[in-house]
């Protein structure tokens, strides 16, 4: 299992490259280009594919949560200066406004899981209505929380969306896709489950999907939150 992080910055890559050297992180390739350069076949073979890498936040809290190493994810925190109240408010016509690219990738690649993360302003909020009418209208269900810094004992408000993607039709357990399971697991798509006994918080799951998920009979007690409106909800 490998990861590819895709990241701009010349220092911000150098300590992407110690991070993987000391252990920190999964080991894998640091792309250094833009987004814009990237096509579809350069992430291909990626267990973990992080686009805006920065630091690695995203790959350290995937540690943190117990992602496990075998199960595919995409992340991409966007830059959100177009967005941020403190930034221009050029929204979309800002040239750092990227998801359109990330999306390209995300069209041409479908990755089964997606996390993202963009200021929590009215204009992020705007933003992130864009960015699940792209990924609804290609089979994605999605949901986010407004979630502060504050929330895990920060010194400070920072308000953030935080979002999830899910890709119809495909569910995981670690080690193995489900598609082959049992009805309700052929059926749930949408998220995945890991058999081990853990409980998996479900941002993106459609009132049919949790039904469907209260079919499995693998032990585990699975914890609800809050629902947003989807793809399905909407159908």
């Amino acid at each position: 299992m490998t990861a590819y992080y895709n990241e701009i910055e010349p220092f911000a890559c150098k300590w992407l490259r110690n991070l993987m050297a000391a252990g920190h992180i999964m080991p894998g390739e640091v792309d250094a280009r833009s987004i814009k350069e990237v096509r579809p076949q350069d992430v291909q073979g990626f267990t973990r594919v992080h686009f805006f890498a920065g630091v690695a936040g995203w790959d350290f809290a995937l540690r943190l949560a117990g992602w496990p190493t075998d199960v595919p994810v995409w992340t991409g925190s966007a830059p959100c200066q177009p967005f941020s109240d403190a930034g221009k408010k050029k929204g979309e016509g800002d040239e750092r406004h990227l998801w359109p690219e990330m999306f390209r990738l995300v069209r041409e690649c479908r990755p089964a899981i997606i996390f993202g993360e963009q200021v929590a302003s009215n204009d992020g909020l705007g933003w992130l209505d864009g960015v699940f009418t792209d990924l609804e209208g290609e089979d994605y269900t999605c949901g986010a929380v407004d979630l502060p810094a504050a929330s895990v004992q920060k010194a400070q408000k920072r308000q953030r969306l935080w979002w999830t993607a899910f890709l119809s039709g495909v569910a995981y357990r670690s080690g193995a896709e489900c598609g082959r399971g049992s009805e309700p697991e052929r059926q749930y798509g949408g998220a995945f489950h890991i058999a081990d006994g853990s409980a998996v918080e479900r941002l993106a799951v459609s009132d049919e999907q949790r039904d469907l998920l209260a079919g499995l009979d693998d032990g585990s007690d699975v914890e609800s939150v809050e629902y947003l409106e989807t793809a399905d909800d909407e159908a």
